[in-house]
């Protein structure tokens, strides 16, 4: 749209002025000189606001400036639209009436109406006196005058200078506001008194400010505004959102008088009178039809700027018609200048037509739109004007398809944004239902551009058609030579001497379709259209041929020559005519690589033939300069040669240390007469592990058949060694210090014939087992010029090979991808076995494995062993090679593995013996064992062998525990008048502190079973104290010894050990339970393992508790036989035993207890001691009461019947028995021993067992 006048097109908005704070952004007033000095001046005394709550009240409405915001509906978070401009404290309005001419010849005989500078009835003005309207009244609504005036000012809060300060703005405002009366036009002043103070506090100027709307005639709801400064930005911002959203309602109405104003004037259905009648020219004034057609332009810009486009739209519509009907256009002459007025007229009331369409959604109706306005154009001029068939006409088409396009970018629509990739809008809801043409859609902006670019090829052809008699300049001294240009378009284009002269440069047409062609690439390429988007590109280099940009014609078309998209869908002649093009201009800038690869491509017969072109790859650089050698590696997925390659074996599968033949066949497809291509090498390429085959040119002196299609020879292979560091095709010399590769070599004539099959047949060795596969076939052509080395990859197919014999005869090998090859491994004659496996591996227990390699093959072997161990959590191990060296494993998550362990060279038919030893585990686990010998025979070092085993080890825990806690009676008990329990070590002395707490003895029994599958040698047994909870001590005594030497538990057995537990409080003021953490250690061998192995499992405990809080009560028992009576001639007879029974009662909580004992009598013993009784116990003490029992039964458990209750609580206390004693759910009982254990010689101990 950049060919219209400036503003025709402009989206209108209201125009506000911003005076007051601070110095003026912009300069608004009228171009021409006559209209300056007619202007009236609107000036303001006052200072602007300087502050810096002012800076952010002008930035923020600079922000809201409405100018370029995309010409859509989408909603948007403000109600109001402005263009703003900001000024300093003036500004200028135009005339509103013109001047008489200065020429005029005599004076008027009645007062002469005067009319606008900008209307056609004034003399002064370019339409006098029949135009209809011109871009200077659109300018002077968007730049001139303004619909509001928004006028700032301070309000001081000075009291000594508030009555000056507030006379001078009353003062100022009305000086402000006669201006714009005078003036005659009516703009809104719109006043905002800026305070610095609080909302809160704005009320203590009240009077003051009804004193500036009293004495200015101000409506405060809608003229006058207090801006209160002191608040956060957001609350600032705010306020003057608000003060906008109410200057918005002021412009709408401004607006809406304008265009009630002229709706009265056409409503008088009268054409008026200019100031003097024209005397000149035509001399007749513009028609009422004329006059219609401004009013109804008119209204439709006022629309627009109250943002009813729906209005607008009608109103254009109706000028549209007006102006192109029979009695406007139609009655202009083409000769005339009017007429390219009315077309440019027409074309602006068209194009904001299409702005309202695409404003309301309308993207099927403003296609059509446009296509009417092309049509009846078009019929128009070619009625009317100067014929369609000039190049001037097609300028006007690019032009006009260029506008849709700038429309569609200005709308912004969101169905048409790169990222929905969508080609066109989808029509409207109510059009789903009609059968809509493909060009009826609104399709992105890269159609219409590409359109233009295509109208301006056809004005560049036309253009270059122009006789050289139009294409002189006119002589201006010879105004009778005709002018022959008048059968030229010239509508907003030059004439014909400028557009193509017959010296110097006219217009640069292919710059002008290079522009369009850009942009369509580009809006098509962010489409991923990519095919539009290439041919696009191809006419892009058309004109930069024309224009000698070969350096952007590479850039343009290498991605695209890159690319395969075209080559494997089959668009050849895409591909020919962009590779000749790119071949024009790397051979302008001397790129020889890009030259050679083009060459190289364009040898394939699917390709035109050019005429005279020479089809020779040697040939390629000749009319080429430049130093230099280029190298090309280049392969199939870059570009698609003319040859084709294919390689197959002769069988499915084969074993390892044989070889399979197999034939490599290359065809060339390339023109007839093309010169045959010489290969300096080929070279095979394999997945898996087969060795690359690099065959060397080599020439023959046999004849070649003419007749025959294909050649077929037999190609010797040997093996030849060569650097990793030089290429694989040079293996003439070697460093022997760089590492080292084998390829297997061969020589042969490899000259390609046009439309022949080169077969050369070899016999592949194989070497390792597994699949593999020829990947790639690589072939190399050294010319003086240039060295290009191509590669072929092998593809996966599902059609059948072909074996090519030298009788020409051809079979079919009936099997898919034939270019592949299963190597079966060669059968290893290698045990590899494990000596006296056992069934079962006990946790804690030093694994030590036997590995035999035995050597069964006809000649020695050099080996290497792998040792893999996986499984959860996997020990360490290591492994030692008999008369060899040591390696170790780490442990592992999953798995730990050894690999390449030497064994060195087996002789035939011997052993080596390997150690495998596993460090002992702590729990049940189950390992995975892989022993693998790798080996080859001397004999053939060049195959490898392999021999696995696999071997499952199971390790179980070989004992499982259980324990119980039996509490004794402690011998101490510490006092708080000891002064030894009491006293603290030093400061700072920690490392002597004893424990000086509660101390509890307990006896720990533990019961162990034997899960094992055989006898096993107890060597030991311990429980070892892991850890305690609760600041306590603890320590471990053993009450005798726990194993008898040579000591065997057998299989499902249970056995048991006693220990004594001592805990002890740290400090005596710690009365909170305490625990800890035991394990039983049981040290341990296999009865068939030598006496120096010694196992250690380590079983966990429960947790226990070792001290206690709540007061206990412990019974013990000793006891006690009289002597028996010696009289001479009577036998002894031993009398009934005395059981001495101590109940003793434990203290340790800080309260004062008493307890109540009470002795039931029983039938089974007499006793001795009170049967009720009361017993104090203090704080963190003991007592202990005995009772005496005589028992009148001999071997048996008695039962004494004892209540110990608490007297506070009423809780009867639990009697806890301890050595000699047992319990049941009914109390304790006492053994009574028989009459044999009784000891007449005093105390006796109890037998009984603690249950």
């Amino acid at each position: 749209m950049d060919g219209y006048p400036a503003g025709s097109l402009d989206h209108n908005v209201p125009f506000l002025v911003v005076s007051g704070l601070g110095i003026s952004s912009t300069k608004s007033h009228p171009n021409d000189l006559d209209l300056r000095e007619q202007s009236i001046l609107v000036r303001s005394e006052v200072p602007p606001i300087d502050s810096r709550e002012a800076k952010t009240i002008l930035r923020y409405i600079q922000e809201r400036d409405a100018t370029n915001l995309p010409w859509n509906s989408q909603d948007s978070p403000r109600k109001y639209r402005f263009n703003i401009r900001t000024i300093g404290r003036e500004f200028l309005l135009p005339p509103r009436r013109a001047r008489l001419p200065d020429n005029l010849e005599q004076a008027p005989l009645s007062p002469l109406t005067l009319h606008s500078p900008f209307s056609p009835l004034s003399p002064g003005s370019s339409l006098y006196p029949d135009g209809l309207i011109d871009t200077h009244w659109l300018r002077k609504h968007q730049e001139f005058i303004p619909s509001v005036c928004l006028t700032f000012y301070s309000l001081t809060s000075d009291p000594t200078l508030a009555t000056l300060h507030d006379n001078q703005l009353k003062t100022d405002i009305n000086a402000v506001k006669n201006a714009i009366g005078q003036s005659g036009y009516k703009t809104r002043l719109v006043v905002v008194i800026v305070s610095d103070q609080s909302p809160s506090s704005i009320s203590q100027f009240q009077e003051r400010l009804d004193n500036i709307r009293r004495n200015t005639a101000l409506d405060p709801k809608a003229s006058l505004f207090v801006l209160p400064t002191r608040r956060t930005e957001a609350e600032l911002e705010s306020a003057v959102d608000s003060i906008l959203t109410g200057v918005f309602d002021q412009a709408i109405e401004y607006y809406r008088d304008l265009s009630r104003h002229t709706r009265r004037k056409k409503g008088r259905g009268i054409a008026p009178q200019p100031t003097i009648p024209p005397t000149s020219g035509t001399s007749h004034t513009l028609s009422l039809q004329g006059w219609n057609v401004r009013y109804d332009f008119k209204t439709a810009i006022f629309s627009e700027f109250r943002q009813e486009i729906d209005n607008a739209l009608r109103s254009y519509e109706q000028a549209y018609e007006t102006l192109l009907g029979v009695d406007v256009l139609e009655t202009i002459p083409g000769w005339s200048p009017r007429f390219n007025d009315g077309r440019l007229l027409a074309d602006i009331i068209a194009i904001r037509s299409l702005k309202c369409l695409l404003w309301a959604g309308q993207s099927t109706a403003a296609v059509r739109r446009w296509q009417a306005h092309h049509d009846r154009i078009f019929d128009l001029v070619d009625r009317r004007g100067r014929g369609t068939q000039n190049y001037g006409w097609k300028a006007w088409q690019a032009r006009w398809s260029t506008v849709m396009a700038n429309l569609i970018d200005k709308a912004k629509l969101p169905e048409l944004e790169h990222s929905t990739m969508l080609p066109y809008r989808p029509p409207e809801k109510n059009l789903s239902a009609e059968r809509l043409q493909p060009w009826e859609l609104l399709h992105h902006q890269g159609y219409w551009y590409h359109a233009a670019a295509r109208f301006l090829s056809d004005r560049r052809k036309l253009a270059l058609s122009i006789p050289e008699d139009d294409r002189k300049l006119l002589d201006a001294s010879s105004p009778s030579q005709p002018s022959k240009a008048y059968g030229y378009d010239t509508y907003m284009c030059p004439e014909p001497h400028e557009e193509f002269p017959l010296a110097g440069h006219g217009i640069n047409h292919a710059q002008l379709i290079l522009d369009q062609l850009t942009l369509a690439h580009g809006e098509f390429r962010r489409r991923h259209q990519t095919r539009t988007s290439a041919e696009l590109a191809l006419e892009c280099c058309k004109e930069l041929e024309r224009m000698s940009e070969w350096d952007k014609i590479l850039d343009i078309l290498m991605p695209l020559w890159r690319t395969t998209s075209f080559r494997t869908e089959g668009w050849w002649d895409i591909m020919e005519t962009l590779s000749w093009t790119l071949r024009g201009a790397a051979v302008e800038i001397g790129r020889k690589d890009i030259i050679v690869a083009i060459d190289w491509e364009l040898l394939n017969r699917g390709f035109s033939r050019r005429p005279g072109w020479h089809y020779d790859i040697t040939k390629s650089l000749d009319d080429v300069t430049g130093d230099g050698q280029p190298v090309l590696n280049i392969s199939d997925e870059h570009i698609a040669s003319f040859l084709e390659a294919s390689f197959v074996f002769k069988k499915e599968e084969g074993k390892a240390g044989q070889s399979c033949p197999a034939q490599l066949s290359i065809t060339s497809n390339s023109f007839p007469d093309a010169a045959p291509v010489v290969l300096d090498t080929i070279q095979v390429e394999f997945d898996g592990n087969l060795r690359t085959i690099h065959l060397k040119h080599k020439l023959s002196g046999d004849p070649v058949p003419k007749s025959s299609k294909s050649r077929v020879t037999n190609v010797t292979l040997f093996e030849a060694e060569v650097s990793d560091d030089v290429d694989s095709d040079d293996v003439s010399e070697t460093s022997g210090d760089s590492s080292r590769a084998v390829l297997l070599e061969g020589t042969d004539d490899l000259t390609l014939i046009p439309g022949r099959t080169r077969v050369f047949e070899i016999d592949v060795p194989l070497r390792e087992p597994g699949d593999a596969k020829a990947s790639s076939v690589q072939v190399s052509v050294a010319s003086q010029s240039f060295t290009l080395r191509y590669t072929i990859n092998l593809q996966e197919t599902n059609s059948v090979g072909v074996w090519q014999s030298p009788s020409t005869s051809r079979k079919k090998i009936t099997r898919t991808n034939p270019h592949k090859i299963k190597v079966l491994p060669r059968p290893p004659k290698m045990e590899v076995r494990l000596l006296s496996v056992l069934d079962q591996y006990y946790a804690g227990e030093h694994i030590e494995l036997k590995l035999n390699i035995l050597n069964e093959e006809d000649v020695d072997a050099n080996t290497k062993l792998d040792v893999l161990l996986y499984g959860p959590d996997v020990p360490s191990y290591r492994v030692q090679v008999e008369g060899g060296g040591e390696r170790s494993s780490p442990a592992g998550v999953e798995e730990s593995r050894l690999d390449g362990i030497p064994i060195g060279t087996i002789p035939k038919s011997k052993a080596v013996i390997a150690t495998i030893a596993i460090n002992p585990v702590d729990r049940p686990i189950e390992f995975d064992l892989m022993v693998k010998a790798r080996y080859h025979l001397v004999s053939d070092p060049g195959t490898p062998i392999i021999q696995q085993s696999n071997y499952t080890l199971n390790v179980v825990n070989p004992f499982e525990a259980s324990c119980d806690l039996f509490p004794r009676l402690h011998p101490d008990w510490p006092s708080y008048f000891s002064a030894e329990d009491i006293q603290d070590p030093p400061d700072g002395d920690e490392s002597v502190r004893h424990p000086r707490g509660l101390a509890q003895r307990w006896s720990l029994t533990t019961r162990y079973a034997s899960f094992a599958h055989e006898d096993l040698a107890i060597l030991d047994l311990d429980v070892n104290i892991l850890s305690t909870q609760g600041s306590v001590t603890c320590k471990m005594i053993r009450e005798m010894p726990t194993v008898e030497e040579g000591a065997v538990i057998n299989p499902k057995t249970m056995e048991e050990a006693h220990f004594e537990l001592i805990s002890q409080k740290l400090d005596l003021d710690d009365r909170s339970s305490a625990t800890a953490d035991l394990a039983f250690i049981i040290k341990w061998r296999r009865l068939a393992s030598s006496k120096e192995t010694m196992n250690t499992t380590v079983l966990p405990l429960p947790r226990k508790f070792v001290t206690t809080s709540e007061p206990r009560v412990l019974a013990g028992v000793s006891y006690f036989s009289p002597p028996s009576p010696s009289s001479p001639g009577s036998s002894p007879e031993s009398g009934p035993p005395l059981l001495l029974l101590d109940v003793t009662i434990e203290n340790p909580s800080s309260h004062f207890l008493t307890f109540g004992l009470m002795m039931e009598p029983s039938e089974e013993f007499a006793f001795s001691g009170a049967k009720t009784t009361t017993l104090n116990v203090l704080p963190v003490a003991r007592r202990s009461v005995t009772y005496r029992l005589l028992p009148l039964v001999r071997g048996a458990w008695i039962r004494p019947t004892l209540v110990v209750r608490d007297k506070y609580f009423q809780k009867v206390l639990k009697i806890i028995p301890t050595d000699g004693m047992k319990s049941d759910k009914d109390g304790f009982l006492v053994w009574v021993p028989p009459e044999d254990d009784a000891d007449g010689d005093g105390n006796t101990s109890a037998s009984g067992d603690n249950v």
